[in-house]
């Protein structure tokens, strides 16, 4: 893990489960890490926790709906530690329910956080890394949309958009710069209090409660993908319960 010691990592979605696993983990390895997401207080306990075992570690207020949180993520990165390394567009949101039941609302939040929240983070740290001539995003996408199952459309729709403009991505670099795409599966997060269709809300929480991974699962899946030579691209990982279908 010779390779992390020294990263400097902006995280979305930092404030709880597979973003606060990503931080404090890399941490562990020697990685300066800049938290963003809303919850402040959260933020403000992960940074202190990460200092208390000898990391560095500050946090940003962020709302990946708003580009310019984002911008304020990274440039405050660059401020404090002279450099950004790696990206990690964790933050998301799901809500599930069928098509013609018309959730216009919950697909707008969806394609607004985990759509265009990635690209506004891809956005804001593009600028630097071709500054740098060096850099990596990783995107944390999702199983959803590998497998097409029924009341997950327009959310499998989001996460299959990161994939398709990953890939394109990825061609157009000149290599300076890489792209990761994690898909998770289950994982034990608090994923799911956010959605507000209850009878898919409780069939996602009772498969996490019997399949769940834990969220350091994830966390060690980008460690493998950042701390890969310069010269090495970890192009897609899926990762998820060995029991999942």
């Amino acid at each position: 893990m010779e390779n992390i010691k020294g990263k400097v990592v902006a995280i979305t979605g930092a404030s709880s489960g597979m973003g606060k696993a990503i931080a404090i983990e890399l941490a562990k390895n020697g990685a300066k890490i800049a938290l963003g997401a809303r919850r402040t207080i959260e933020l403000q306990h992960i940074a202190a926790q990460i200092k208390s075992k000898g990391g560095e570690a500050i946090f940003v207020q962020t709302d990946v709906k708003n580009k310019a949180d984002l911008i304020r993520l990274v440039n405050t990165a660059v401020e404090r530690y002279g450099k950004l390394d790696v990206i990690v567009n964790n933050a998301g949101v799901s809500q599930l329910s069928r098509f013609d039941e018309l959730d216009i609302d919950g697909w707008e939040e969806m394609i607004d956080i985990n759509l265009k929240g990635v690209l506004y983070g891809m956005a804001a740290a593009i600028p630097v890394f071709k500054h740098q001539r060096s850099g990596h995003i990783v995107n944390i996408i999702s199983t959803s949309g590998i497998k097409i199952v029924p009341m997950q459309s327009i959310y499998a729709g989001t996460k299959n958009a990161i994939r398709t403009i990953a890939e394109a991505f990825r061609q157009e670099s000149d290599g300076n710069i890489r792209i990761t795409g994690i898909s998770p599966g289950f994982v034990k997060t608090d994923f799911a209090d956010n959605i507000k269709n209850e009878e898919m809300k409780k069939a996602i929480q009772k498969g996490m409660e019997q399949i769940a991974i834990d969220p350091i699962a994830i966390a060690n899946a980008v460690i493998y993908a950042v701390s890969q030579p310069n010269d090495v691209e970890i192009g897609d990982i899926v990762i998820r319960p060995s029991k999942q279908n």
